[in-house]
């Protein structure tokens, strides 16, 4: 069970993983837009690495499937690299999900479970990105965003299908899981746990040499760590912007065209009137009538109403037309026959009978073609504009399309070329921190830095309906660590940084060594022959300390993973030095009286045992159906992935 509890705390990737595990459809289109991209082109390798009756799982598969998850993950962390994505063990959980995948498909073949194309094709249509600015589904749209992601339909569909038929036979297993109150309780007092302990800081810091490593010590320390200085991905962007204010002179409008603007809209500028009302609605004739009686007696109407506990409405500049959809035609005709301040009605409205004065009249004069030709000009300039800039983006995009080159189509539609300096996702310069991306270019990175270098080139908009570029990668340069010359400065500081953070470790494991004999922590730091920081007493509550998902401090939450009366070391981090960690008290926690805690708790851990009952099923299938796996599968798309990444990406 404790196993089961601490799968309420997942790994990084192990999170990335579950979101993702439909693969390349489900990355890129069922959990959130497709964002545009290649992978690598590590595809190509058909050797089986598991088998489920008739059906197989190619190495291939595996390796595409792995590398679009990483680049997935690269989009939201530019600087991720596939050696940290490795270190989570995400090559092995997407294998395992795979052929978990492919079992489930083959034991719903053998149970005679079938999913309809209908119910696929209903899955596809609410898929964001596959629908237009209206939210319906776009035939074209579909269509567009297979071919950019080199994904066939029928992938598109074998997917989705997956994904239907893994919850409709997985999803049951986890219902009605309830823990009593015997398995919850312990968990649920967990979070009670109070625990107090001494914190000592030992600083890399305080041990630094001021001697310079030699040359032979400083090149064999930068290749052990060369990770650590790794450059993330960086990517020259050549582009070409394309604004409507090209297109000022030809959408300029003639006199003929100004001229049958203003006869098309003719009503627009005519004169009218609107007028403004009070306005009092009674359910019966003989109460409206009651009311008005009393406002031709000399009362206002507001104060008529108010005497039968009622309230008149302001109505304010309303059209004839407007009263008469709120009202009815007769109404509207008899309230602008009325002259300033008379009384119209009671008649019969839609919502009862109706009362209405006249409590002002507004004339608006006719506006003659010179009086409103500037607007007229605006408005058509602007409309003109836009149908120009979409035509030319739309022959742009053809000629895309058809295979024209970047600098074909540059070239043959007059736009001038630029190209960025190296940039890293961010839009920051690694040689140049004062570099300043200017707005066009920032509207660039997030396209471009999702594209492959073999990838057509992109239409991005900059600003909607007026100002586009063409994009595409000039040159994408593979994260790597710079030559040692470049960054020296930076590496012998580190290098002096390690070399104290070693003698932090020595000198913590003394330290506690001395506390864990007796000695006082305070004590065994004053003896220590350098200046360190006073120890610190902290603690607190699992419950508070891990409050709004939060994660504590690292010197912190160490305090609830030791035995009572222990002393522990453990590193800062980034050679920053070592903590020394004493507890020094644990107060047991009791969630027996706190009921809403304990339904929290249940609930979760149902969560998670529903999910352990899943993992279970599928090995007893994959059990059953006698799978066969490659054993060193994992290790095989690693190595691919290595070479098609580079060891430091």
């Amino acid at each position: 069970m404790l196993s089961v509890f601490r799968r309420l705390i997942r790994s990084k990737f192990g999170a990335l993983i579950a979101i993702l595990f439909l693969g390349v459809i489900a990355a890129a289109f069922i959990l959130g837009d497709i964002s545009s991209g290649g992978f690598g082109g590590v595809t190509g390798n058909r050797e089986t690495v598991a088998k489920v009756g008739g059906a197989r799982l190619t190495l291939s598969e595996v390796q595409d499937r792995a590398q679009r998850v990483f680049e997935n993950a690269r989009r939201s962390d530019p600087g991720l690299q596939i050696s940290a994505f490795f270190a989570q063990g995400g090559v092995q959980q997407i294998y395992d999900q795979m052929v978990g995948a492919l079992t489930l498909k083959e034991y719903a073949k053998d149970q005679g479970i079938h999913i309809s194309k209908r119910l696929v094709d209903a899955q596809i249509a609410q898929i964001p990105a596959f629908q237009d600015a209206a939210g319906n589904f776009s035939q074209d749209n579909f269509r567009q965003l297979l071919l950019r992601e080199r994904i066939t339909e029928q992938a598109l569909r074998d997917d989705i299908s997956r994904e239907i038929l893994q919850k409709q036979m997985m999803a049951p297993l986890g219902l009605g899981v309830k823990l009593s109150d015997s398995l919850a309780l312990p968990y649920a007092s967990l979070l009670l746990e109070a625990r107090q302990g001494t914190i000592a800081a030992i600083p890399a810091v305080a041990f630094l040499d001021e001697k310079d490593p030699t040359d032979a010590q400083l090149a064999d320390y930068y290749k052990r760590n060369a990770d650590r200085f790794t450059i993330p991905e960086q990517r020259k962007i050549r582009y070409a912007v394309i604004d409507g204010e090209r297109f000022a002179q030809a959408a300029q409008p003639t006199d003929a065209e100004i001229a049958a603007y203003y006869n098309q809209n003719k009503a627009a500028y005519a004169a009218k009137q609107t007028r403004s009302f009070e306005q009092l609605i009674l359910p019966t004739q003989a109460a409206a009538q009651a009311i008005a009686d009393q406002v031709k007696g000399g009362k206002s109407l507001a104060a008529a109403a108010q005497g039968a506990g009622l309230s008149a409405s302001t109505l304010t500049e309303q059209s004839k037309q407007a009263l008469a959809g709120a009202t009815s035609a007769a109404i509207a005709d008899a309230a602008f026959a009325a002259k300033q301040g008379e009384l119209v009605g009671p008649q019969r409205g839609t919502l009862g009978w109706v009362i209405l004065r006249v409590t002002g009249i507004q004339e608006t004069p006719a506006r003659a073609l010179a009086a409103v030709r500037g607007e007229i000009v605006t408005t058509l300039r602007a409309q003109k504009e836009k149908q120009l800039l979409t035509d030319f983006t739309g022959k742009i995009e053809d000629q895309i399309a058809d295979g024209g080159s970047f600098e074909e189509v540059v070239k043959d539609n007059g736009l001038a070329l630029e190209v960025t300096p190296p940039l890293l996702a961010a839009g920051r310069q690694v040689e140049n921190v004062a570099y300043q991306p200017t707005a066009d270019v920032k509207a660039l990175l997030a396209p471009v830095f999702a594209m492959s270098q073999d990838d057509d080139a992109q239409l991005v908009p900059i600003v909607a309906d007026k100002r586009y570029a063409i994009a595409a990668p000039a040159e994408i340069i593979a994260a790597a660590p710079p030559p040692l010359a470049k960054v020296k400065a930076a590496v012998v500081a580190q290098y002096k940084l390690n070399q104290g953070n070693l003698k932090a470790k020595a000198l913590a494991e003394q330290i506690q060594a001395k506390v864990a004999k007796g000695t006082k922590m305070a004590d065994a730091i004053a003896a220590a022959g350098v200046k360190l920081p006073a120890p610190q007493v902290l603690g607190g509550r699992r419950a508070d300390i891990l409050r709004s998902g939060q994660r504590p401090p690292a010197e912190v939450a160490m305090l609830f993973q030791m035995a009572a009366n222990s002393v522990k070391t453990l590193p800062i981090g980034n050679d920053r030095g070592y903590f020394v960690v004493q507890l020094n008290a644990i107060k047991r926690g009791d969630a027996g009286g706190d009921k809403a805690l304990l339904e929290q708790v249940r609930t979760q851990l149902g969560e998670v045992v529903g999910q352990e009952y899943g993992q279970q099923f599928e090995r007893a299938v994959e059990k059953e159906l006698n799978v066969k796996r490659t054993a060193d599968a994992a290790a095989r798309v690693q190595g691919a992935l290595t070479a098609a990444n580079g060891s430091g990406q």
